[in-house]
């Protein structure tokens, strides 16, 4: 199996973990969705320990990476990758409930239905109090983004008019209708943003 490579998850993954030390639980299992490569998953159970990490992905060539990067770290809280595509209806059913949800890096690469999935779908399975984090390039409404972020959604569009950056006002309400509430919103390098979302229901 191959170990697969993302220039751009050995740059984010150290703020990303800055946040996320502040963010999760002390102990218990976090749900990663779409961990693509398997650098960001290995990264954050390596300096969180006492968390229990359950990757995921879609793609099979990802599977078979994240498996390789668990193995050649050695980690034992890093549980086998689950096959999982937030966009298809009643996902969470067949997972059982965890501590906390990350997603790095997907609403803007998939159609908006995953990230309305997403919602649902961590609706079901976290507990009140419970977060779930995104990470990416977000668009907001009435403030000015930088002009690469434009570049980069227009790029994202040419490729498939389903993808794009997502306007962080618009994530905000759906996942209100989800019963999750806005808790903070961190400035990262190359301008992305965490945005921390705590589950109120």
């Amino acid at each position: 199996m191959k170990r697969l490579c993302a220039p751009a998850a050995q740059r984010n993954r150290g703020p990303i973990l800055e946040v996320l030390r502040r963010v999760l639980p002390a102990s218990g299992r976090v749900l990663e969705v779409a961990s693509g490569a398997g650098e960001h998953v290995v990264f954050f159970a390596k300096a969180l320990p006492d968390l229990v990490w359950q990757p995921s992905d879609p793609d099979p060539a990802a599977l078979d990476s994240i498996k390789a990067w668990t193995a050649h770290a050695g980690l034992s809280n890093v549980l086998p990758p689950r096959v999982l595509d937030v966009a298809r209806a009643r996902w969470a059913h067949s997972i059982d409930p965890v501590a906390a949800v990350v997603c790095i890096n997907m609403i803007h690469i998939a159609p908006w239905e995953a990230c309305l999935g997403l919602f649902y779908g961590a609706e079901v399975l976290l507990s009140p109090g419970a977060p779930l984090a995104l990470y990416g390039p977000f668009l907001r409404g009435g403030v000015e983004t930088a002009s690469s972020n434009v570049a980069f959604d227009a790029s994202l569009r040419r490729q498939d008019p389903r993808w794009g950056l997502r306007d962080l006002d618009d994530v905000v309400r759906e996942a209100g209708l989800r019963g999750f509430q806005l808790a903070e919103v961190v400035d990262m390098p190359a301008n992305n943003l965490t945005v921390v979302f705590r589950y109120m229901n």
